[in-house]
């Protein structure tokens, strides 16, 4: 287990330096907390945008739990798991929705990625049939809002529907910074990966787990900034810290590797 010292954030600046090519193992592995790649685009991209996805706040989905609440633009597969018939529905028309304002800045990412990683590939997942997931989402955190501690991982919530993504080797977590909120916010991540043993501490009809449950696990806080563009392991333990003033707006992506080579990805939000 990594301890206090080296749980830590790498941060590039992609202007003027290349990634090691061993940095996605190191967050694959649970060696790094975050990955953060500054100028991996033009700051105009982003407010661009951000102007662009303004336009459909009108159209964000909330779904509530006991303990919170996730604002969204676009699906996102965990909540579909068990009626992916209305998840493959609801990414066709995002898809479109986003399309008729231009929106273009996930493809604009991945596209970066794939050169700044030397990927193969960095594409939206498809099933077999041709069903294309959802290629990001973007996530409001208003004032007052927190996510509480989660792990994301696609190859334990799916392993009994058959899709393509349960037989992933590895994944990732892509998220960028539309907007930075006056405070609060920060993501904590902690290098624990979920156990069966864990889900004593399931919080029963809400959202995410007990804090005990990375007890005597490292944290490690990052507040990222607009333009930020950075990595995370998902399958760690994690949380989005309450936010104060101005939303918290994020576009995000899951990034799927097959193999150990790590090489060539597929996305999905």
């Amino acid at each position: 287990m990594p301890s206090a010292d080296n749980w830590d954030r790498v941060v590039i600046d992609v202007a003027r330096q290349r990634p090691d090519a061993g940095l996605l193992r190191r967050l694959a592995d649970g060696e790094t907390a975050v990955v953060v790649l500054r100028n991996l685009l033009p700051a105009r991209e982003f407010a661009d945008n951000l102007d662009r996805i303004g336009k459909l706040f009108a159209n964000a989905s909330t779904t509530s739990y006991a303990n919170g609440a996730l604002t969204t633009i676009g699906p996102y597969l965990a909540k579909y798991l068990d009626d992916l018939d209305g998840y493959f529905t609801a990414a066709a028309e995002a898809k479109a929705m986003l399309e008729g304002v231009s929106y273009d800045l996930a493809g604009q990412v991945r596209a970066a990625l794939g050169e700044t990683f030397g990927l193969a590939a960095v594409e939206p997942a498809r099933e077999p049939d041709g069903r294309e997931y959802a290629a990001s989402v973007v996530r409001i955190h208003a004032d007052g809002v927190r996510n509480p501690l989660h792990n994301d991982n696609i190859m334990r919530d799916a392993k009994d529907t058959g899709i393509v993504l349960s037989g992933l080797a590895h994944q990732l977590s892509c998220v960028v910074c539309l907007q930075e909120c006056d405070g609060g916010g920060e993501l904590r991540i902690h290098p624990k990966p979920w156990e069966p043993s864990d889900e004593v501490h399931k919080i029963p009809d809400g959202l995410g787990y007990d804090e005990a449950v990375v007890a005597g696990y490292p944290g490690h806080e990052f507040k990222p900034q607009a333009g930020d563009v950075y990595l995370i392991n998902p399958t760690r333990y994690h949380s989005i810290e309450r936010v104060s003033g101005s939303n918290r707006i994020t576009m995000g992506f899951f990034m799927g590797f097959a193999d150990q080579r790590l090489d060539s990805a597929v996305v999905w939000g």
